[in-house]
């Protein structure tokens, strides 16, 4: 793998992504549909993955041996309007990859989502969710048909340093504490399967080298839930700030429900487990907001040099909140869903 082509490339995911291909000397070529200026010397393209010919050109003129399509349309919201968007945003830009790769041949791995079906009865939860499901079913098809290497990573909540969309759980309630604010939150009862983005990205790069993963759609996860309230909660202890979230504050979104990762295919298949514990991932997370913030925007209980580097003990998470591995009927992406509140 010498020369790589990412979609999404500016995202949470794609930008820890080019740092680590870049890492490791790997010539990355970017695409975004607006200019971009390089961050980590990644090449970056100026093309909408909408259009087909568009598509076709860009892939003829990079010739990438493998392309990450962790680009989309990432809503968790049930409204109608938002079907053509997802559909146009998700599934066609991944069927235009896909017929461009039987043109200019390369290995491809899409970000798909935990939340998609896994049997034929099940209806997708989303707008967002059938259109991912949609693509993974045409990543099969082609595969299948045409020999196209083409593997779908179905990834579950995603979170970790850099993660600047304050829409989404972890970014907001961390950002809140540390400026001395209570997060309103909503009764934090469902399950979420975390997963840290450098874990996602080991996952990334083991599926683009293995070619036992070719045709394959694995998902990627800790394989484990913990309520959004226990995982508020540790965000509030690491933070050490007096003052408490408010749960309860807002509506719970409807129709929401635990979307929890089968790992072990992953781990048969690409040698890959997510190593990161999530009270080690999140005082990371935590550290990153704090160093960022600037003095004036921190409440005088917290610092950067308070919040702690290292991990907490995984057993600050309670026991009661947290199920073991099984197979899942969905989940999220770059996010692969709006983080829940």
């Amino acid at each position: 793998m010498q020369r790589v082509l990412i979609t999404g490339a500016s995202g949470f995911i794609g930008n820890h992504m080019t740092r680590r291909l870049r890492d490791l000397r790997i010539e990355v070529h970017a695409v975004s549909r607006a200019p971009r200026a390089p961050l980590h010397g990644e090449i970056w393209h100026q093309c909408d993955l909408r259009d087909e010919e568009a598509t076709s050109s860009l892939m003829r003129a990079v010739r990438p041996q493998v392309v990450f399509h962790l680009a989309g349309e990432v809503t968790g919201t049930r409204e109608v309007a938002m079907v053509p968007e997802t559909l146009r945003g998700n599934l066609l830009t991944a069927v235009n990859l896909l017929v461009s790769a039987t043109r200019t041949p390369a290995k491809l791995v899409f970000a798909g989502s935990v939340e998609e079906p896994r049997t034929g009865s099940a209806a997708p939860h989303s707008p967002y969710s059938a259109a991912k499901h949609a693509a993974t079913g045409y990543a099969m098809l082609f595969h299948h048909l045409w020999n196209v290497p083409v593997t779908v990573l179905r990834i579950a909540m995603v979170y970790g340093p850099g993660q600047e969309d304050l829409s989404k759980l972890v970014p907001y309630v961390a950002t809140e504490l540390l400026r001395g604010r209570s997060p309103q939150v909503g009764s934090g009862t469902r399950l979420v399967d975390w997963v840290f983005v450098d874990d996602v990205v080991d996952a990334l790069v083991a599926a683009a080298l293995s070619d036992a993963a070719d045709g394959r759609a694995l998902d990627v996860g800790s394989g484990s839930g913990t309520s959004i309230r226990a995982t508020v909660d540790l965000l509030h202890r690491l933070a050490g700030t007096a003052v408490a979230p408010i749960y309860g504050a807002i509506a719970d979104r409807a129709r929401d429900r635990a979307h929890i990762a089968d790992v072990r295919p992953a781990e048969e298949t690409l040698g890959w487990r997510a190593a990161t514990p999530l009270a080690e991932g999140l005082a990371r997370t935590l550290r990153w907001y704090a160093d960022r913030l600037t003095p004036h925007n921190l409440t005088p209980a917290v610092s950067a040099s308070a919040v702690p580097a290292s991990t907490v003990p995984a057993s600050t998470v309670p026991a009661s909140t947290v199920c073991g591995a099984q197979p899942a009927f969905h989940g999220p992406f770059d996010e692969p869903e709006q983080q829940p509140r």
